[in-house]
């Protein structure tokens, strides 16, 4: 077995970095060891911090945007917006903390007071996921660090360089020693680690592996889980007045990314009436897009998927729907021999019993049906619940269609990925365990703790004592 750890450029097959494996156990004693020094610190320490940090990355966004792009194989342009949110989530986040987990000050009587206060849970374990190796472990890294917690930090095996120049960022803003702790490696590296004695982990990737660390850690209840999975998800298109308008919100739905988002419009629902129009005009749109390597000009919109292995089982999930009676409309096509580039893929499943699984990649479903109620149906026909998304309807619909439908993020008129870092993110069902991050990612980065306090030691026992006149001598 190699002590090395290798990064590939997905557009090339070049090796990009290569580093040593890690030792989740000195990485994690080193957190533990941190803690108490950084916990004892004042917030708007531990928030001038942070904000050195930002101020590192935008000094080196070209550096990361380029380094992103090589990495994962999407366009340079937006790796640019990657880096851009790490940047923000600082702000972000030193405001949520004070709006989510507030100190609170109530006068009782006889001169006391209830107070709520906030601690850190310890030593947090942070898994990335490869899609977004910045943006994502960030929103997990910069609450926790600002609660007062210690981290250790795993990249994906697939993506380790970023996770190293975010390591470095973090170092040049002089974070104290081991409060953020890297450690490099595949799954095993990440089994060791969860095999620590952590306080908290933190996740993002695959429904299978969040249900995996739930079984994991079912008799650990101290063990904070915050786990955002995969979509099934779903985007209804109801009499829609703008039909390009329409399907250019599925086309950014299902395919940004090249589909590698949790977020993804995995299932187009429409109207019988509507559908041949906007299936016609959503491939007028999918026949234009480009699809290149990161840094092609003009830019194009999607790349490869993140690997070969990640291609292949796309195909071989698209190859299923064809089985089972899936009509295809475009293909999901490999232009590039030994490279994971796969072109935007339609599929009509009408009357299909397809399989409800998350298909991480450039494939569009189209279900058609008969009337809203069908389409609400089939829009919770599904044990995912992280987005869905109603274009055109009228507002009572759109009323409808938020009451019903279960997911985390419901929007109406706007594509199904893209959440806003201002606001709450996070699914049910196999989407998430109720622990929405983003701007709430403050809420299971601190615990809350009630005080009831006086100046003065006061106190009596009002009732069920023996008069004291009567005690014998």
């Amino acid at each position: 077995m190699s002590d090395q750890l290798i990064s590939t450029e997905p557009a090339t097959g070049r090796e990009l970095w290569s580093g040593p494996i890690g030792d989740a156990a000195a990485e994690v004693a080193a957190a533990r060891a941190a803690f108490p020094h950084w916990a004892g610190q004042s917030l708007s320490y531990r928030s001038e911090t942070l904000r050195r940090f930002a101020n590192t990355v935008r000094q080196r966004e070209d550096q990361f945007a380029e380094l992103i792009a090589r990495e994962t194989g999407k366009p340079l342009w937006e790796a640019r917006t990657e880096v851009g949110a790490v940047v923000n989530k600082v702000d972000i986040s030193i405001n949520a903390y004070s709006e989510r987990t507030p100190q609170r000050r109530v006068d009782a009587a006889l001169g006391g007071r209830t107070c709520v206060r906030h601690k850190p849970h310890g030593v947090l374990a942070v898994l990335g996921p490869y899609n977004f190796p910045a943006h994502l472990p960030n929103g997990h890294i910069v609450p926790a660090l600002l609660a007062g917690n210690t981290v250790v930090f795993k990249p994906s095996e697939e993506t380790p360089h970023a996770g190293q120049l975010i390591a470095e960022c973090l170092e040049e803003a002089d974070l104290p020693a081991g409060v953020f702790n890297l450690v490099q490696g595949g799954r095993d590296v990440g089994a060791a680690l969860l095999d620590q004695p952590i306080d908290a982990l933190m996740f993002t990737g695959s429904g299978a592996a969040g249900a995996h660390f739930r079984r994991k850690f079912a008799d650990d209840p101290h063990v904070i889980l915050a786990l955002e999975l995969g979509g099934n998800n779903p985007l209804v298109v109801w009499n829609a007045r703008d039909i390009p308008a329409a399907a250019t919100i599925a086309v950014q739905s299902a395919f940004l990314s090249a589909g590698q988002r949790c977020t993804a419009a995995r299932r187009l629902i429409v109207g019988e009436d509507q559908a041949d129009d906007l299936v016609a005009a959503i491939l007028k749109t999918v026949d234009r897009l480009i699809v290149g390597e990161p840094f092609a000009k003009p830019q194009p919109f999607m790349g490869p998927v993140i690997d070969n292995a990640a291609a292949d089982h796309l195909q071989e999930q698209f190859l299923n729907l064809m089985i089972k009676g899936g009509k295809v409309i475009r293909r999901l096509d490999r232009p590039s021999e030994g490279l994971p580039f796969l072109t935007p893929a339609l599929i009509d499943v009408t009357g299909i019993d397809t399989p409800d699984e998350e298909l991480f990649g450039p494939v569009l479903q189209i279900v058609r049906v008969p009337d809203f109620d069908a389409a609400l149906t089939e829009a919770n026909n599904t044990r995912f619940g992280l987005a869905a998304s109603l274009v055109g309807g009228s507002p009572e619909q759109y009323d409808r269609f938020w009451s019903i439908v279960r997911a985390g993020v419901i929007n109406w008129n706007k594509p199904t990925n893209g959440a806003p870092s201002n606001a709450p993110f996070g699914g049910v069902g196999l989407s998430g365990n109720h622990r929405p991050s983003a701007y709430y990612a403050a809420d299971y980065c601190a615990y809350p703790v009630t005080s009831s306090e006086a100046d003065i030691a006061r106190a009596s026992i009002s009732e069920g004592l023996r008069d004291p006149n009567m005690l014998e001598d």
